[in-house]
């Protein structure tokens, strides 16, 4: 099993936050909060848990190496350049415009040189470092499983989070069952099932560009994005950690601790069809 945690970083450059219009807590909507705190104990348990320092808002590891909106560049971008990505019209590529709801983060538009330079110093590197923990990892096992883990926020939009909007405690993204065997899937969703969180699988998060690249059940790599509901271990508003933080490290160990057991049987076949 790897563990990882892309936009967990809560490390802010001097210089990107000399570019933003926002403060630095409002730079922090986008933060995954706390999320490889969440999951470290995993380190003890022999698995490798993979994460960013620096943050989402910074340069998104799960998206395209250059998804980015030619609206927030200064000049004219190389034809290599997905500039007709949904998400980077959104305002959130690979270089995002915006947090949260729609706030703008630059008082400015960027040079292309330093989207370049952020992609090439940071997220080549992690990426290269991902896939050669894969690999090897695949290579010694035959077959492996990453958590690719996440939060999200407890409401939709601008909604009241006391209103019918609210989000469930955990969405199990496995890109509709081509990225991680459904076995899987089914026993992450029964275990948190059991232990009373609510569940739903794909809505409104699949996998991102993460679980799309590296999932491949065919080739005994299965790769399942877990996204945490915010409101259970962090008031979102002060983004400080609640007494619920404790409680849900102990219950994913929990889930952690039966996946262990189960992994290899529901893997085998896999393994077969990968070692032949």
């Amino acid at each position: 099993m790897i563990f990882n945690s892309p936009h967990s970083g809560r490390v802010y450059p001097e210089s990107f936050l000399r570019t933003s219009a926002l403060d630095p807590h409002s730079l922090r909507k986008s933060e995954d909060y706390f999320v490889d705190e969440l999951f470290e104990n995993v380190v003890g348990l022999g698995a490798p848990l993979m994460h960013a320092n620096f943050p989402r808002a910074y340069l998104d590891l799960n998206r395209e190496p250059y998804e980015l909106d030619p609206q927030m560049f200064s000049d004219r971008l190389p034809d290599y350049v997905n500039t007709r990505s949904l998400r980077a019209a959104g305002g959130l590529g690979t270089i995002a415009r915006i947090v949260s709801e729609a706030t703008e983060i630059y008082k400015a538009k960027l040079p292309f040189g330093e989207a370049q330079a952020r992609i090439r110093s940071l997220y080549i590197p992690y990426h290269e470092q991902l896939r050669s923990l894969l690999r090897s990892t695949r290579e010694k096992f035959d077959a492996l499983l990453m958590i690719d883990c996440h939060s999200m926020p407890s409401a939709c939009g601008s909604k009241s989070r006391s209103s019918s909007s609210n989000r469930p405690d955990f969405v199990l993204g496995d890109r509709y069952g081509t990225a991680c065997v459904s076995q899987i899937t089914d026993l992450v969703e029964a275990v948190l099932t059991r232990m009373g969180y609510s569940v739903v699988r794909n809505k409104p998060y699949a996998g991102g560009y993460i679980t799309h690249t590296y999932g491949r059940p065919a080739l005994g790599m299965h790769v399942l994005q877990l996204e945490v509901n915010r409101s259970l271990y962090v008031d979102e508003d002060t983004l400080a950690k609640h007494g619920g933080f404790y409680r849900l490290c102990d219950d994913l160990m929990s889930v952690v601790a039966e996946l262990i057991e189960c992994l290899p049987e529901l893997t085998r076949p896999y393994r077969a069809t990968a070692a032949e």
